[in-house]
C-alpha cells in the first residue's frame, strides 16, 4: 500500500468513527441501535474504492474489538460483535469492499440511480443477510420477528444512501479518488 492508500484507510476508518459521536437509538425489539455508522461504510466504499474502503472498515472493527469506544455511544470491546448488532458490524468491511467494487466496475457510466442501486444492495441488502439472521441467533428469536423488527432501519437507511449519493458526487467532482476497474 501506498501513503495515499494507508491515508485513505485511516481517514474512512475515522470518519466511521466520528459518525459514532451521533447518539444512538437503540430499537426495543431487536436491541440493535440505528446509528449514522453505517453511512462510513457506504462513505469508505463509494470514495475509496474497493480495497482501501475495505480495509479502512476492518481495522475499524479491529479497534472496536480492541476495545476502543468507537461505536455509538461510545460503546467498544468483543461485546459489540457479539451482540445481536455484530452481524452488521462484521459485514462492514465486506460490504465497503463491494459497494467500491460496483463503484470501480461502474465509473464511467454511474449516474444517480445506478449509485443508489450499488449503495441499497451493497449497504443494506448484503448487512441485512447476515445482520437479520444474527440477530435472531443472538436474541433467540424468530427470523420473521428478527426481520420485522430489522425493517425500522430500512427508512434511516434511505435517507443515507440519498446523503451519501450526494456527498460522493460532490466529493468526485472537487476530488476524484476513485481509478475504474
Amino acid at each position: 500500500m501506498s501513503t495515499r492508500d494507508i491515508v485513505f484507510v485511516a481517514l474512512f476508518a475515522a470518519l466511521t468513527a466520528a459518525l459514532g459521536l451521533f447518539p444512538p437509538v437503540t430499537l426495543p425489539v431487536v436491541g440493535v441501535p440505528i446509528t449514522a455508522q453505517s453511512m462510513g461504510v457506504m462513505l469508505a466504499g463509494a470514495l475509496a474504492g474497493a480495497v482501501r474502503g475495505g480495509a479502512a472498515l476492518a481495522l475499524f472493527v479491529v479497534l472496536v474489538c480492541a476495545g476502543l469506544p468507537l461505536m455509538a455511544g461510545g460503546r467498544g470491546g468483543l461485546g459489540i460483535v457479539m451482540g445481536p448488532g455484530g452481524g452488521f458490524v462484521l459485514m462492514w468491511p465486506v460490504a465497503a469492499f463491494v459497494i467500491g467494487y460496483l463503484y470501480e466496475r461502474a465509473l464511467g457510466t454511474l449516474t444517480v440511480w445506478k449509485e443508489v442501486l450499488i449503495l441499497v444492495l451493497g449497504g443494506v441488502v448484503l448487512t441485512y443477510a447476515v445482520g437479520i439472521p444474527w440477530i435472531a441467533a443472538v436474541a433467540r428469536v424468530d427470523l420473521a420477528k428478527a426481520a420485522l423488527g430489522s425493517a425500522w432501519f430500512l427508512p434511516g437507511d434511505a435517507v443515507k444512501v440519498v446523503l451519501v449519493v450526494l456527498i460522493a458526487r460532490a466529493v468526485r467532482r472537487a476530488y476524484p479518488t476513485l481509478r475504474a476497474r
